[in-house]
Order: structure tokens, then C-alpha cells, then sequence
């Protein structure tokens, strides 16, 4: 994200086996994208189970709280006044 009021914030889940990512989660985009073979595969399924909810509801639960966590913590490094 890229101002205080939150718009724009998206959260990003990657898989990752031997350095290759496999499958991504984008809230933007809204569904799980594979990346190999097995990815696309694994993306299909969890697209129509129930682990797609569970990270759709993951910026909610978890980024915008702890946004204004972060976002203080970046400005105090930076000099900047909030």
C-alpha cells in the first residue's frame, strides 16, 4: 500500500519449493496462480476449496490491523513525521 488510508493494500501469499515459486495468492487478483506443473494443479483445487476463503479473508484479518503498526514503524526509520 502505499498511503494511510489503506487503499490499495493487497496481501500476497507465495509457495515456495527449491527456490521456484510454485503457486501465488494476490488478494488484487483474488484467487490462487500457478506458476509449474504441480502450481497450477494445487491452484485449481484450492481455488474451489475452502483455502481460498481463508486467505481472501487473511488482509482483513491480518494486514489492515497491523498496517498502522508497520506504517509508524517505516516513518520513525525514515525521519518523516506522521
Amino acid at each position: 500500500y502505499s498511503s494511510k488510508d489503506l487503499h490499495g493494500i493487497e496481501f500476497i501469499d507465495s509457495y515456495v519449493f527449491n527456490q521456484v515459486e510454485d503457486i501465488r495468492f494476490n488478494s488484487t487478483v483474488g484467487k490462487f496462480v500457478g506458476y509449474t506443473e504441480h502450481g497450477v494443479y494445487n491452484a485449481e483445487t484450492w481455488n474451489k476449496g475452502s483455502e481460498l476463503a481463508q486467505e481472501l479473508g487473511e488482509l482483513e484479518r491480518y494486514c489492515k490491523p497491523h498496517a498502522d503498526i508497520h506504517y509508524s514503524a517505516i516513518l520513525d526509520k525514515t525521519g518523516e513525521q506522521g
